[in-house]
């Protein structure tokens, strides 16, 4: 039967990438094993986009790494409201301004981390522990407030959440849209002086934290970069380049390279 399977001639280059290509051809169609591949990754999508987070196996993940959390919710009663409705994903809902705002104390924090299911709680679930422990370790002189479990939530929610609890900035760890090979990659959105009405020119994102995409030592690198800087100039968005890519590649240079000053 695999003599009816025609190669196509692009079939090395899938060792380079996970798009679908030189996926071969059965008559007029494709081979039945990357057309069951393709069916399944279609349902694992549509699985993140509908699939609840589980906010408390999340605060006893958070409080077992050391990190206080808080709990919030939309303004969206439940996932129909979350998908049709995009506006009552970005603001909260009554009893959850209220708990926030009952929890502001003296000291404003520097960051606020805010872990958000999105358009996909498997990534929210499964990227945001890994990935805070690789930033939390580079932010020692940093004031870190508590951990925000958000459900039902856009990334814009991230803007109230952060002004309730007067943080000077506020990061959202967030599901993004799930892509048929990538059902679980994490977004990244930091926003300075976070209040009621940001725009996303205001935002600074970083895309595809996964271990098989952006990794999370890599993804902590940019943020740091961006947190660093943002708080020296007051400002995210368009006025805050993302040039961490260089300082790698300096960092990584400098280690090959010896300085010359020590032969």
């Amino acid at each position: 039967m695999s003599d009816s399977i025609e190669k196509n001639a692009w079939q090395a280059l899938r060792a380079f990438t996970n798009a679908r290509i030189a996926l071969g051809r059965a008559g007029n169609s494709l081979p039945t094993a990357p057309l069951l591949a393709f069916n399944l990754s279609h349902a694992q999508a549509r699985d993140a986009v509908h699939h609840p987070l589980d906010a408390d196996v999340l605060h006893e993940q958070l409080r077992a790494n050391g990190f206080a959390s808080l709990d919030a919710h939309s303004a969206a009663p439940d996932r129909a409201h979350y998908l049709r409705r995009p506006d009552m994903g970005r603001r909260l809902s009554d009893e959850s301004r209220e708990a926030l705002g009952n929890h502001v104390t003296h000291e404003s924090p520097d960051v606020v981390f805010v872990i958000a299911d999105g358009l996909s709680a498997f990534a929210a679930s499964k990227q945001s522990i890994p990935f805070l422990q690789a930033i939390t370790k580079r932010l020692d002189d940093w004031k870190i407030g508590p951990v925000v479990v958000a459900r039902q939530s856009r990334v814009a929610l991230g803007d109230e959440i952060g002004e309730l609890l007067k943080a000077k900035l506020v990061v959202m760890l967030i599901g993004e849209r799930p892509g048929l090979s990538s059902p679980d990659s994490l977004g990244i959105y930091l926003t300075y002086a976070p209040k009621v009405g940001c725009n996303d020119a205001q935002r600074n994102c970083i895309s595809n934290v996964r271990p098989e995409g952006l990794d999370y030592e890599a993804a902590a690198h940019k943020l740091h970069y961006l947190l660093t800087h943002a708080r020296r100039l007051g400002l995210t968005g368009v006025g805050l380049k993302d040039d961490s890519d260089a300082l790698l590649q300096a960092e990584e240079a400098s280690k090959v390279i010896p300085d010359a000053s020590s032969t």
